[in-house]
């Protein structure tokens, strides 16, 4: 019985080792031998569904079945003929849940730190064009304009900048306020403090661990005296907490947002880009961003002109 047990042992081993050899002699296994690779459009053609990723933000994904992204990515599946399915996700995960690479940003460069799955197709919820981001993804035709404000409780004693013709002037002014002052910001975001080098200002800088829509209200109730906002997230706190907020000034030169495609995908991103022209060209582009930021155009009218 042991002289049994042993040749078994012995052949189990043997097995192991003639396996081992086997993967040695192959190679190391492909990314998509874990997760298969992102899809471009013939695969989701094929499959007849598109996968949007987004996160509860403002009113681009509002978190209770519309807003303007999903609105826009919903008119985009019925565009390519596919069924429309929405995956929620997280900013820290949404990159990866694209491109199956877990990144991390490194000031304007990025460091991939690991793999996930891939869980969507493209990302939209009021995405900001960043460098980094830029590095590991591409992006459509721009859809929203945006620019990142410094917000304080309007008891704060943090005046407003009359604003000048040189924005580089205005964000210099908005920086010489800050010093001593508690602000907010959020990691993985376009309202991470370090893209702004706000800690060479003096504030004391906090990073914020609720959801953006939070950001607004954690001041009004008294957790900082100022927080980073960007543009469609403040037009909506002034409008849903008017005479509680003040806006500072800029923290930054005008920025867009569009949707995130993986750089695997062009063909995905090409369709997206025409029907985006389209949208435009007939004036329902226009009347979608009209029902959920009417403000905008007072203030960025520029942007959607001859778009």
């Amino acid at each position: 019985m042991k002289t049994e047990r042993n040749t078994s042992v012995s052949g189990l081993l043997a097995m192991v080792a003639t396996l081992c050899l086997t993967i040695s002699t192959l190679g190391p296994l492909p990314a998509y031998a874990v997760s298969p690779p992102p899809r471009d459009l013939p695969d989701i053609l094929k499959a007849g569904v598109i996968r949007h990723l987004g996160v509860p933000y403002a009113n681009f994904v509002t978190g209770s079945g519309d807003g303007l992204d999903v609105e826009l990515i919903q008119r985009f599946a019925a565009h390519l003929g596919v069924r429309y399915a929405y995956v929620q996700t997280t900013w820290e995960a949404v990159i990866g849940d694209l491109t199956g690479k877990t990144v991390k940003p490194a000031d304007a460069d990025i460091e991939i730190v690991g793999q996930r799955p891939i869980r969507g197709d493209l990302i939209a919820n009021g995405f900001t064009i960043l460098p980094w981001r830029q590095k590991i993804i591409d992006y459509g035709t721009p859809t929203f304009p945006t620019q990142i404000w410094v917000v304080a409780r309007a008891d704060a004693p943090l005046p407003p900048i009359s604003p000048g013709t040189d924005i580089h002037q205005d964000i210099a002014l908005v920086k010489g306020l800050l010093g001593g002052h508690s602000i907010l910001g959020v990691s993985n975001t376009c309202l991470e403090p370090s893209l702004y080098n706000v800690a060479a200002t003096g504030a004391k800088v906090s990073l914020f661990q609720g959801n953006l829509n939070e950001l607004a209200p954690a001041i009004i109730n008294g957790e900082s005296e100022t927080t980073l906002l960007d543009v469609p997230d403040a037009l909506i706190a002034l409008e849903k907490w008017p005479g509680q907020i003040k806006v500072i000034g800029p923290l930054s030169p005008m920025q867009a947002m569009g949707a995130g495609f993986s750089k695997q995908a062009p063909r995905l991103r090409a369709a997206y880009n025409e029907f985006i022209r389209q949208s435009r060209t007939d004036g329902s582009f226009a009347e979608l961003v009209k029902k959920y930021y009417p403000a905008v155009f007072r203030y960025y009218p520029d942007f959607f002109e001859n778009r």
